[in-house]
């Protein structure tokens, strides 16, 4: 199969108006799909990221709604549910929140698809930190066979391989054409710290480790640097991972699973050095106790067979996608202002302040 394959296609994305899935849409109407139905409710999204373009027919909504399930199109060729409660420390504030938006609305879809016409695929956005190692000292890269834990650390991570077994269940009782793509620590333009509803914690806000420090680098304020920065995470830009979503789509096999990862291991430390260096701003390191909640302090993904099966390799270069991010929040300064602003009586509340 070739990309234009979705040439004239009906696409689903659900959480289109989020980090990934506005850059998914955004590269979708590259191969000239008929019409791409975004459905998000912008718990966690600003709608700055929707593409203005005739293809794209916004749904404002849970795909958990009955009244949103029942009007879409009878048909998709494609399905990319994306559609999460963003993330772990979120979930451990308001689990039930994190099961009506993670594992609710996985369910609803698949059950709801298994009514219908089934597409050609659909690609469940699942996270690599569901079966990492559970340790501090030296890991080794998780494939996907490696086994899943029955003490996971956060309600996120329990969401997600629940999202897993219930596409398996529909894939062998309803023949849909599901699979897995296990993200590592995803990176890149248009994720906007603060962007959405307030969620209860400053985790609203200061989400990811790689937009935090950036913003924290261009504003000169300190780092947060846990346990001294020893924690690792497999860092994989935008840009690549939505091309492994797209290589899911055209060469996956329904019931499979891959790592979308690039299989390099990096500090938290050496992170705080290289954002330093792209953002041209030594910020200082604001060194903090190791997180409670977090037993996989280190791991990063094998890309093998994602590679081997789909063709599928990570091109961009960590201090490269660095570059490109910190670019693109300085041209975006005002509305990454706006999103943290809304919030900003909650964060100060938070601070005693």
């Amino acid at each position: 199969m070739s990309r234009s394959e979705f040439c004239g296609s009906t696409v689903l994305v659900t959480g289109g108006a989020g980090f990934i899935g506005s850059n998914l849409c955004h590269r979708l109407l590259d191969d000239g799909p008929e019409r791409i139905v975004v459905v998000d409710n912008l718990l966690s999204a600003d709608m700055v990221n929707v593409p203005d373009h005739p293809a794209i027919d916004f749904r404002l909504g849970s795909i958990a709604d009955d009244r949103v399930l029942q009007q879409l199109p009878q048909q998709f060729d494609w399905v990319f549910h994306l559609a999460t409660y963003h993330g772990n420390q979120s979930s451990m504030h308001d689990p039930l929140a994190d099961h009506a938006n993670n594992t609710l609305t996985t369910l609803k879809l698949f059950d709801h698809l298994a009514t219908r016409q089934a597409p050609r695929k659909i690609i469940y956005a699942s996270a690599g930190c569901t079966v990492a190692q559970k340790t501090f000292d030296a890991a080794e890269a998780t494939t996907e066979d490696d086994p899943v834990s029955l003490y996971l650390d956060s309600p996120y991570q329990i969401s997600k391989i629940v999202g897993e077994l219930y596409g398996n269940y529909y894939f062998t009782k309803h023949k849909l054409p599901f699979v897995k793509a296990r993200f590592q620590n995803v990176y890149g333009p248009r994720e906007i710290l603060g962007a959405g509803q307030w969620r209860g914690t400053p985790a609203t806000v200061w989400r990811n480790v790689i937009p935090t420090f950036i913003w924290k680098a261009l504003c000169n304020t300190a780092l947060p640097v846990e346990n001294g920065g020893i924690a690792t995470r497999d860092f994989i830009y935008v840009g690549d991972l939505v091309e492994g979503l797209i290589a899911c789509a055209h060469k996956a096999l329904p019931g499979s699973v891959y790592n979308l990862a690039t299989g390099v291991e990096t500090s938290i430390g050496e992170l705080a050095h290289l954002i330093n260096s792209a953002a041209g701003a030594p910020a200082p390191v604001d060194l903090r106790p190791a997180r409670t909640w977090d037993r996989s302090g280190k791991r990063y993904g094998d890309p093998t067979k994602a590679r081997t099966e789909l063709g599928f390799t990570a091109a961009t270069a960590l201090p490269e996608g660095l570059r490109q991010t910190v670019e693109w929040t300085r041209a975006n300064r005002s509305v990454i202002e706006r999103c943290i602003t809304q919030h900003r009586h909650f964060l100060d509340r938070k601070a005693g302040l």
